[in-house]
């Protein structure tokens, strides 16, 4: 019997905690092994402390990430906060502070910038989202609350700096540079717990993607399944790279996306495997969620009156790469699949213009279907 997955914790619950364990020692002078805190998915959790380290006005300590059974690319990255009390004169005070957030929080290293509009952050801010700000304001002040303490009754703020040694490698290895997150990682969560293999993290980068392409402006947006598709899409479509939205298996999510924010014109990129699925009707086209039909494909061409040896040909296919390869981008029944996806993706995207780029398998020119590039419906 296989055990169930183990949950894990974001950056954001990762850094409140360094945060209030740093905040801790500073106020008692001594060191602190481990911190408890309420997370906004409800549970408290314990989180073990590293690298403890305080003096008169300063104190500093991480916590390891533990992403649990989950894949990601911030498993296991140290999570540091250092927790100093500035003066009331302090240049960082200068123009006041608004009431969520009565303390300072900034980012150090490895935490990266936003350089784009359109995300949870302003441009020009340390990218350390709302959320795990609300979290990491109210473990240090749990610890120094703002009403009745001798330090903020004195003129005094607590000032928390979250850094990543390794953020900027790591953040060599997600799509946050596209998102113009620049220099280091996201603090990021908004329940606090990380759930083992959910699509959480995809869906959550496809939404930031949508933001960042909306607030530059783009009126049509390019959604890839993968990078070779969207590498054919970026050389023929003459567009800003905000435009391009790299939505891997999670077609239906991106789609209904559009629609709810508004977006006049989509075009899926995608292979032949990937265009059927989404023509079947499936969301969700990952292969371990949904398997291949090619059987369809012989339904369809059956229903359309295809050549009866074309139908046979289909019913004995093994591959969809087998069978675009053999029958060119142009065939009829590429045509139909293309004409089938699109009303799917009309049905999810309900008041958006949708269209289809339909890249190759061997570096040819991709073909465009649709009537948002002009093409009438076979």
């Amino acid at each position: 019997m296989r055990r169930p997955l183990r949950h894990g914790f974001t950056t954001g619950a990762c850094a409140a905690a360094a945060a209030r364990g740093a905040a801790l020692m500073l106020r008692d002078r001594r060191l602190v092994a481990t911190v408890e805190l309420t997370l906004p998915a409800g549970l408290t959790a314990t989180f073990p402390l590293h690298g403890q380290r305080f003096d008169e006005r300063t104190a500093a300590c991480c916590v390891v990430k533990d992403a649990g059974d989950d894949p990601d690319v911030t498993n296991g990255c140290e999570v540091w906060a250092e927790v100093r009390l500035e003066n009331g004169d302090s240049p960082l005070e200068g123009g006041g502070l608004p009431p969520s957030f009565p303390i300072i929080i900034t980012g150090g290293t490895g935490i990266g910038r936003v350089t784009k509009p359109g995300l949870a952050v302003a441009v020009g801010e340390w990218a350390i989202n709302p959320v795990p700000r609300r979290m990491i304001t109210a473990a240090v002040l749990e610890v120094f609350p703002d009403h009745g303490s001798r330090i903020t009754n004195h003129g005094v703020t607590p000032h928390v700096t979250i850094s990543i040694p390794d953020g900027e490698e790591r953040a060599r290895r997600t799509l946050n540079a596209r998102l113009g997150i620049v220099g280091g990682l996201s603090i990021l969560g908004t329940t606090g717990v990380v759930t083992p293999v959910s699509h959480r993290a995809w869906t959550d980068t496809i939404d930031a993607a949508l933001g960042v392409a909306l607030a530059a402006g783009c009126q049509r947006v390019v959604a890839s399944t993968g990078r070779s598709s969207e590498q054919v899409a970026e050389k023929m479509l003459s567009l800003p790279e905000e435009a391009f939205i790299l939505m891997g298996d999670h077609v239906g999510h991106l789609a209904a996306a559009c629609a709810r924010r508004g977006v006049r014109e989509l075009v899926v990129a995608a292979q032949f495997a990937k265009l059927i699925k989404i023509a079947c009707g499936h969301p969700q086209t990952h292969a371990a969620v949904v398997a291949l039909d090619l059987a369809m494909l012989a339904e369809w061409g059956r229903a359309s009156g295809l050549d009866a040896a074309l139908i046979e040909r289909l019913e004995w296919a093994h591959t969809a790469r087998e069978l675009y390869l053999e029958l060119g981008p142009h065939h009829p029944l590429v045509a139909l699949v293309a004409a089938r996806a699109i009303d799917r993706l009309q049905e999810w995207a309900p008041g958006v213009c949708c269209g289809v780029l339909l890249a190759g398998y061997t570096g040819e020119p991709a073909v465009t279907f649709g009537e948002l590039f002009g093409a009438r419906k076979p």
